[in-house]
C-alpha cells in the first residue's frame, strides 16, 4: 500500500488526507468558515467526489466536525466515528457526554471557551447521524491505508485516534499516531490543555507509550515525538 498524507491547516485546525492506492480519506474536517480554504486544499491534492472515501472524525466537537454532512453530501464519502461521540454530532451538542466540569481546562481555555459563541457565531452547526461507528482495533486496510483505530479517550470519552506504521515522513519517525485532541501543540510544546476524564487521559498517554509511538500528529499544531511531551511532563 502506498499512501500519501497531506497536512491541511485551516486556520490552527489539522485535517489530514491521506491519499492511497483505491481513493482518499480525511481525517476531521474543520470549521464551516473554513470550508472554501478545504475545498481548494481536496481539489489540489486530486480529491474529488466521487473518490472520497471515508471522512473519519476523531472527535465529535464542532471544529473537526463542522464539515462532514456537507463533504457527505457533495463527495459521496461515508462519514464514521466513535458511537461515544455520535450524540454530540447528532444534537449539536458538545456537552453531551462530557462531564458538567472538565478535569483539566488550560488558561487559553478558560479565555477562548466563553468568547466562543462570538468568535464562531458564523458557524451554524448540521447536525447528522454517522453512517457507521468505529472502536479499537477497526482496520483501515480495506480503503488502501495500513493503520487501525485507537480508542484514546481523555479529551472525550469517544475520542479516537489512528495509528500506523507507514513511513509518512523521512523526518517524522514512526510508529505514528493522528491523536485528534488528546494532545496539542501550541507555541511548539506539546500539552494537553482541555481534559474532560484525567484518568482516561492517563490510560491513553500510556497506551501510547506501550505501542512504541514516535511521532503524534495532533488536531491542532505541528507534529512532535511522544518522547517530548512525556520528558517535559515528567
Amino acid at each position: 500500500m502506498t499512501v500519501e498524507i497531506k497536512i491541511i491547516n485551516l486556520g490552527g485546525v489539522n485535517c489530514y488526507l491521506a491519499k492511497t492506492d483505491v481513493g482518499y480519506i480525511l481525517l476531521d474536517t474543520g470549521f464551516l468558515s473554513k470550508r472554501a480554504k478545504l475545498e481548494q486544499e481536496l481539489e489540489a491534492a486530486g480529491c474529488r467526489p466521487g473518490n472520497l472515501n471515508l471522512i473519519l472524525l476523531t472527535h465529535g466537537d464542532t471544529d473537526h466536525t463542522d464539515n462532514a454532512a456537507y463533504l457527505r453530501d457533495k463527495y459521496g464519502a461515508q462519514i464514521a466515528l466513535h458511537a461515544l461521540e455520535a450524540p454530540l454530532v447528532e444534537h449539536g451538542d458538545m456537552s453531551a457526554t462530557r462531564k458538567p466540569k472538565p478535569d483539566k481546562i488550560g488558561f487559553m481555555f478558560r479565555v477562548l471557551i466563553p468568547l466562543a459563541p462570538v468568535l464562531f457565531k458564523s458557524n451554524a452547526f448540521q447536525c447528522f447521524k454517522p453512517d457507521f461507528t468505529v472502536d479499537e482495533g477497526f482496520n483501515l486496510a480495506e480503503y488502501g491505508f495500513n493503520a487501525q483505530v485507537i480508542h484514546l479517550p481523555g479529551h472525550s470519552r469517544g475520542s479516537i485516534g489512528v495509528l500506523t506504521d507507514e513511513i509518512i515522513s523521512p523526518t517524522q519517525p514512526g510508529p505514528i499516531v493522528f491523536c485528534g485532541d488528546l494532545l496539542y501543540n501550541f507555541l511548539g510544546r506539546p500539552s494537553c490543555q482541555l481534559i474532560d476524564d484525567v484518568a482516561d487521559f492517563n490510560g491513553s498517554i500510556e497506551k501510547l507509550r506501550r505501542l512504541g509511538v514516535k511521532t503524534v500528529y495532533p488536531g491542532h499544531g505541528k507534529p512532535f515525538t511522544l518522547e517530548q511531551f512525556l520528558r517535559q511532563s515528567r
